[in-house]
């Protein structure tokens, strides 16, 4: 695998299991190796159910592997406690969730500055900025119930480049989208990470979506877990 300077991840013989209902272990992530550079833009393919989301939250450091090792420049995250990769994906992965994950009581604007206070710090010149940016400056005050689809998913965007992530991970971005507001929220993504100079890992099982990437791999040639048991 290469480890020039300029890769970002890099992960090696990763490993994860659930219990399921029948109390047998079922392996669903099984990566023998992957990389990515920094500033790269990459797309998985791959069907629901075979192990996507899973591989972006242990990268996330939301899970820990069972076995393997995620480095993130020169950090081993695998290897940290779970308050430390909390805070370091705080301070260097966003992640657009494909139901968005905004808090409901809080404004646009309040969204964006509590993700920061995990990372960096709020700034609110900075947030206000960053909303407007991508097209909710009319909107720092709004509520997400007062929002369309398409303006939360813009939201969300504002809040996953809020503390200058060197990585972005996007789940299924455009799932609950309609073709017109996917179209403008891939391209908004895409923009956002190229100007951040932001990594870019995007799962999806649309066609049209990981048609736009130069770059689309299909999840199952990293993934050697075949179960039809596995769950995302």
């Amino acid at each position: 695998m290469n480890d020039s300077p300029s890769t970002l991840l890099q992960i090696s013989g990763l490993q994860k299991s659930f219990v399921g209902p029948d109390g047998t272990r079922q392996r669903v992530i099984e990566v023998p190796a992957f990389s990515l550079a920094a500033g790269a833009q990459l797309a998985l393919a791959g069907d629901s159910g075979c192990g996507k989301t899973t591989f972006l939250n242990l990268i996330a450091g939301i899970l820990k592997p069972d076995a393997g090792t995620i480095r993130f420049g020169g950090t081993i995250v695998s290897g940290l406690p779970e308050p430390q990769r909390d805070r370091f994906r705080a301070e260097n992965i966003g992640y657009i969730f494909q139901t968005f994950n905004l808090l409901q009581g809080y404004t646009c604007l309040e969204n964006v500055l509590l993700g920061m206070s995990f990372g960096h710090g709020a700034d609110r010149v900075f947030a206000e900025n960053l909303l407007r940016r991508v097209g909710m400056g009319d909107h720092l005050h709004y509520r997400p119930r007062q929002l369309s689809t398409g303006q939360q998913q813009r939201v969300a965007v504002a809040r996953a480049l809020a503390n200058h992530s060197k990585l972005v991970l996007a789940d299924e971005p455009t799932g609950n989208l309609d073709r017109g507001n996917a179209r403008a929220a891939l391209a908004l993504i895409r923009e956002a990470c190229r100007e951040d100079a932001a990594a870019l890992l995007l799962v999806s099982h649309d066609p049209e979506v990981l048609g736009q990437f130069d770059e689309a791999r299909d999840f199952s040639h990293l993934n050697r877990t075949t179960s039809a048991e596995v769950a995302a």
